[in-house]
C-alpha cells in the first residue's frame, strides 16, 4: 500500500507543477519555452488551473489512505 500513496503522490506533484506551468504560459506571465503554443492563451490558463486542483485533490487522497 505504501508503494501506490507513493506513486499517487507523486502524479499529484506533477499534476500540479505542470498545471502551474500551464498557468503562468496561458496568462503570459512564464515565456518558456519560447516557442510555445500555450503563451497568451487564456484557455490554457483555466485548463492548467483544473489540472491543479486536480494534482491537488489526488495528493489528498493519497495522503488519507490507509497504511
Amino acid at each position: 500500500m505504501a508503494i501506490v500513496k507513493f506513486v499517487l503522490s507523486l502524479c499529484g506533484i506533477a499534476a500540479m507543477l505542470v498545471g502551474l506551468l500551464w498557468i503562468g504560459q496561458g496568462t503570459g506571465y512564464v515565456h518558456w519555452p519560447e516557442t510555445s503554443f500555450m503563451i497568451g492563451h487564456p484557455q490554457w490558463a483555466t485548463r492548467g488551473l483544473m489540472l491543479a486542483v486536480a494534482g491537488a485533490a489526488i495528493i489528498l487522497i493519497s495522503r488519507r489512505m490507509g497504511d
